[in-house]
């Protein structure tokens, strides 16, 4: 059985043992006070009087949170605020007292009128400064559980904003890869309708691996390189024998935490940067490590470079705002992004993100250097 007070519950038990306490240690108060001016009654006789004003207190405690919710105190009190629970503080003072008077007259040989004098000039001021301390414990339970649910509200639309501002930058960038792809797939169907067909083919089963890890913003490294794996085929199919790749996944972070699609609009940059817009093959290198505490990801082309200010290098930047703005979400300051050049020639755009481990989300297959 449970006694509620305002939003919240509290054992029957505990609460007969807080009030408990509260009768003994005023029991014990006014005992000693009569003993040092040299009166005193029998100890169960202040026990007694403690219970009946106290108790009857604790069964009008829940009335005054009952209160303390209809009549909230607001930041700027005025008077005006304060009279309906002041008036309803000296209602419940008086109530307590004729309640108090009526069970004295069960135990003390005085009428009903002598105990209600007795109680008025005792207990008036106690019953109202009780009333005021029982509302003002109530008002502060309510702020606290208003400030937390606020913060918990809060809390959550701020992961709905992230959460949407990640979904967001995830998908401005299937546009951007869509438009090249079936730019190359209408230009191929003039000059080999085959390749072009293949080429839809994988596109097609890109895509559809691609929305079956839509919903969720990390995906094990394992899988990321299958999306990988398939969207380099296209571009195979699409540059044939001038590009070339390579892959090096060191094996104990296949299972590493890495944002969906973190991987191909970075080496979109590389290809078209390194084969698309100069003549003669490339080689695009994609490597993974451990760091310490970090996963670190290289994808590196042999055929561009970062020099001048033109619209080369700015379209270097292509995705890479993005990929900035997604790892600055999920991870803060611990996930990184940056360009370097590469000796002798060559671009190497490096990823930095700390390192998680997560469940496989389904069987992928291996992924095999090429």
């Amino acid at each position: 059985m449970k006694v509620r007070l305002g939003s919240t519950d509290i054992g029957l038990a505990r609460y007969i043992g807080l009030w408990t306490l509260v009768v003994v240690v005023f029991a014990f108060q006014r005992h000693l006070q009569d003993k040092l001016t040299g009166m005193g009654w029998h100890a169960v006789d202040y026990l007694r009087w403690s219970m009946i004003q106290w108790y009857t207190w604790a069964a009008l405690a829940p009335l005054v949170f009952r209160l303390a919710a209809r009549y909230p105190l607001q930041s700027g009190v005025t008077f005006r605020q304060l009279r309906a629970p002041l008036a309803a503080g000296v209602a419940i003072t008086l109530l307590s007292i004729f309640i108090g008077a009526v069970v004295s007259t069960i135990f003390e040989p005085s009428s009903l009128a002598e105990q209600l004098r007795q109680f008025m000039g005792q207990h008036f001021a106690t019953g109202m400064l009780t009333y005021g301390s029982l509302f003002a414990i109530a008002q502060a339970l309510q702020f606290h559980a208003e400030k937390t649910r606020r913060e918990i509200e809060a809390s959550r639309m701020a992961t709905e904003l992230v959460q949407s501002r990640l979904q967001a930058l995830k998908s401005q960038l299937q546009p951007h890869f869509l438009f090249n792809t079936l730019h190359a797939i209408a230009t191929l169907l003039k000059e080999d309708a085959l390749s072009a067909e293949d080429m839809l083919l994988r596109l097609s089963d890109l895509l559809r691996a691609f929305l079956e890890d839509y919903d969720g913003q990390e995906i094990p490294l394992r899988r990321e390189l299958v999306l990988l794996d398939l969207y380099l085929g296209i571009q195979q199919m699409r540059f044939k024998d001038r590009l070339t790749t390579r892959i090096y996944i060191a094996p104990d972070v296949l299972d590493c935490a890495v944002p969906s699609l973190i991987l191909q609009p970075i080496v979109e940059n590389a290809i078209q940067h390194g084969i698309s817009e100069r003549v003669g093959p490339d080689c695009v290198e994609v490597e993974a490590r451990r760091d310490g505490d970090s996963l670190c990801i290289e994808v590196r082309n042999r055929n561009s470079s970062l020099e001048g200010e033109g619209s080369g290098r700015r379209g270097h930047r292509v995705g890479l705002t993005n990929t900035r703005l997604r790892l600055q979400e999920l991870y803060g300051d611990l996930g990184q992004v940056r360009l370097d050049v590469t000796w002798p020639e060559g671009v190497a755009c490096r990823i930095r993100l700390p390192l998680r481990n997560m469940s496989e989300l389904d069987d992928s297959p291996e992924i095999v250097n090429t």
